[in-house]
């Protein structure tokens, strides 16, 4: 069974950084395609930043230059490095993975991920 397991959310002030782990069981990272989403109080979750399975990574516009998705195939982990944090940035924050054999740029980020996490919370004050 798939497991994906959230972790390094926690509340920051704004401008201050913050890092997320997402560690799998029961799942290889390597030769995957895997991504980062959130979801703000009272609003729709949305794509946050993806990575394929040889490494090519995209972002929304949002986040784009301030936060860096990574992994670390011996660890099974994968990373989401956050700068710059605004009260924008504030929500839940899920690991997705896709089965294999789904192709990484479907029309929505959000098809073909057969596994998530529970999520891990960030909040950012001013």
């Amino acid at each position: 069974q798939v497991q994906l397991v959230e972790s390094g959310g926690g509340s920051v002030q704004a401008g201050q950084s913050l890092r997320l782990s997402c560690t799998a069981s029961g799942y290889t990272t390597e030769a995957s395609c895997m991504a980062w989403f959130r979801q703000a109080p009272g609003k729709e979750r949305e794509g946050v930043a993806r990575i394929d399975r040889i490494g090519k990574t995209t972002y929304a516009d949002f986040v784009k230059g301030r936060f860096t998705v990574s992994r670390d195939n011996a660890k099974n982990t994968l990373y989401l490095e956050m700068a710059g944090l605004t009260s924008d940035d504030t929500g839940m924050y899920y690991c997705a993975a896709r089965a294999a054999g789904y192709s990484c740029y479907a029309q929505s980020v959000f098809d073909g991920m057969a596994y998530w996490g529970k999520g891990t919370l960030v909040t950012v004050s001013s």
